[in-house]
């Protein structure tokens, strides 16, 4: 008798957490400890995730959340058909984890840098945060990050892609979002798919951005959301004015970080990077005043600023505008831009950074593309 899909994708699991354990092995307990919460988590995740067509057809399915699946399972089927996004079993699946996240980030910067202290792994090579499937455990690596000298931020994160090694469900840390968001978390998602440069995390985001934004606004007009569209567009001009903001603080502090010097005090450093995030503080509440008192970003930054926190966000807005050139010249055609993404991707890094950042003229970029 042969095994059960799930038992099948349990034992992929294994078997690739085994090679990952060895590794693991190899360079001593805290990472091995860090691997075995991350197959607890995905294991988790597997055996709770039930078809969707089996969770509508459950009469203690309440309604709200049918109707949600209905609306998720078009938004999949939108993704393959017009977005050219992978065909496969991720998004077809539901698992309810009674919690808010599905993981917890954990983002780490020196003190006087915005550079990111890396996690570097087999599978997904050096990424700027480290991910729990459980908070307490996130906010302990956050603490022994706070011990080392550095600054640390904790991110609940309501969804995340398995590269496409496992069939990854909707979960219900995010099907109740606005449909428009749900939508956005999926093509986010199944970007990754698409292309994922190893070790390279800004790359990777901000080409899942550019591809969420994109698939967003061409569902929205598909169906004439015109209220909605609306709103896609309001919510795009909020983000970029808060990355914005955010960037700018980010400027000021590397001109303060790079102008330090062996003969200033700790004490002296400390006050000039407090006076810069204040200044932060004080132009996002007048830009939320801006807004009528919109406060969507206030979780993300949360009481106390750090670098932490610019590392985290420079990740999904780095090269969104590169990206987004790359779509025009494309015509607009996915399958085109995604051919030329792949193309970029191999270039080397400090190539492929160049390509991105330099300026809109392709025949200037010529040269780095």
């Amino acid at each position: 008798m042969g095994a059960s899909p799930r038992g099948a994708l349990v034992g992929a699991l294994l078997s690739r957490l085994c090679a990952l354990a060895c590794a693991a092995l190899l360079a001593g307990c805290d990472t091995l400890a860090y691997y075995t919460q991350a197959a607890g988590g995905q294991l988790e995740l597997i055996s709770r995730a039930r078809p969707i067509k089996d969770v509508m057809d459950d009469p203690a399915t309440p309604a709200d959340l049918r109707r949600r699946l209905e609306s998720a399972r078009a938004v999949r089927a939108y993704a393959g058909s017009a977005l050219g996004l992978p065909d496969n079993g991720s998004y077809r699946s539901y698992a309810d984890l009674g919690r808010s996240y599905v993981v917890w980030n954990v983002f780490a910067a020196p003190e006087f840098s915005t550079t990111a202290v890396n996690s570097c792994f087999p599978v997904a090579g050096c990424v700027n945060y480290r991910g729990y499937f459980g908070e307490a455990d996130a906010q302990s690596e956050a603490a022994r990050q706070r011990a080392a000298g550095n600054d640390a931020l904790v991110l609940g994160i309501p969804a995340y892609s398995t590269l496409g090694w496992f069939d990854d469900p909707l979960l219900s840390t995010f099907i109740r979002y606005p449909e428009s968001e749900v939508a956005r978390l999926v093509f986010h998602e199944l970007a990754h798919q698409v292309v994922y440069v190893k070790g390279d995390t800004a790359f990777n985001e901000s080409f899942a951005v550019a591809v969420e934004r994109a698939g967003v606004r061409r569902w929205l007009v598909a169906q004439n959301r015109q209220a909605d569209l609306a709103a896609f567009f309001q919510g795009r001009e909020r983000r970029e004015q808060f990355i914005s903001l955010v960037e700018a603080a980010r400027s000021r502090l590397e001109r303060v970080y790079a102008e330090g010097s062996a003969a200033e005090s700790i004490e002296s450093r400390r006050a000039k990077k407090r006076s810069a995030f204040d200044e932060l503080k004080r132009k996002y509440a007048a830009l939320k005043a801006r807004w009528g008192g919109f406060s969507g970003y206030d979780r993300i930054l949360g009481n106390e600023p750090n670098n932490a926190l610019l590392v985290s966000l420079s990740a999904y807005s780095k090269f969104v505008p590169g990206f987004e050139r790359m779509l025009e010249e494309a015509g607009g055609d996915l399958p085109r831009f995604y051919a030329a993404v792949k193309r970029v991707a191999a270039l080397p890094a400090d190539q492929r950074a160049r390509c991105l950042a330099s300026p809109a003229d392709p025949a200037v970029r010529s040269a780095e593309c």
